[in-house]
């Protein structure tokens, strides 16, 4: 079956792969901490699309290219830095409920494994809704492990000003996912 396009068609791979490259890397390298680590998530993007092409028609190429990329971001997250997570500990009376330890149960459950999807998603979807800055300084702390003083360095940003932009991060964070622990206790 032929790839259809809704905003061009005919077009083929490489005149999609011409019109779109330029705009997906600068999306994908503003929420990765480096070049090569978005031109490998392009090139997964376009391997996806190489093997979707045939397959399965696509009616919003754009549309469809950019979600790839954000699922293809959102699993280099997930894999790469699962155990610093802290900080999005949950304090109630009772004391403290922290995620990690659903998120790092051994257990390989239906139940485990779910509700770390369910965690992972809250948690993004959560991240999405951050300004810009608040959300690269909690991704690069808490997801890369770079400490303030690398961000400082890399940045030119004050640490003051990093540690606060993190602090309204983790505030929003905990409001959101504490949804999601309700939800889960009910």
């Amino acid at each position: 079956m032929p790839m259809q396009m809704a905003e061009q068609p005919g077009q083929n791979i490489t005149s999609v792969v011409k019109a779109y490259s330029n705009r997906l890397l600068g999306f994908i390298r503003s929420r990765v901490p480096s070049i090569a680590d978005a031109e490998d998530i392009l090139q997964e993007v376009w391997y996806q699309f190489s093997k979707v092409v045939d397959t399965e028609p696509i009616e919003q190429v754009s549309g469809w290219l950019f979600r790839v990329a954000r699922n293809r971001i959102t699993d280099r997250y997930r894999k790469r830095r699962e155990d610093l997570l802290e900080d999005l500990a949950y304090e109630d009376e009772d004391g403290e409920l922290s995620f990690r330890d659903i998120l790092m149960a051994h257990d390989e459950t239906p139940e485990t494994t779910m509700l770390r999807e369910v965690f992972w998603e809250a948690l993004f979807e959560a991240l999405d809704e951050l300004p810009q800055e608040q959300r690269d300084v909690f991704v690069w702390n808490e997801l890369e492990d770079q400490t303030f003083q690398e961000i400082s360095d890399r940045t030119g940003v004050n640490m003051k000003t990093l540690i606060s932009r993190k602090r309204y991060a983790v505030q929003h964070l905990r409001k959101r996912l504490q949804i999601l622990y309700d939800d889960i206790s009910d």
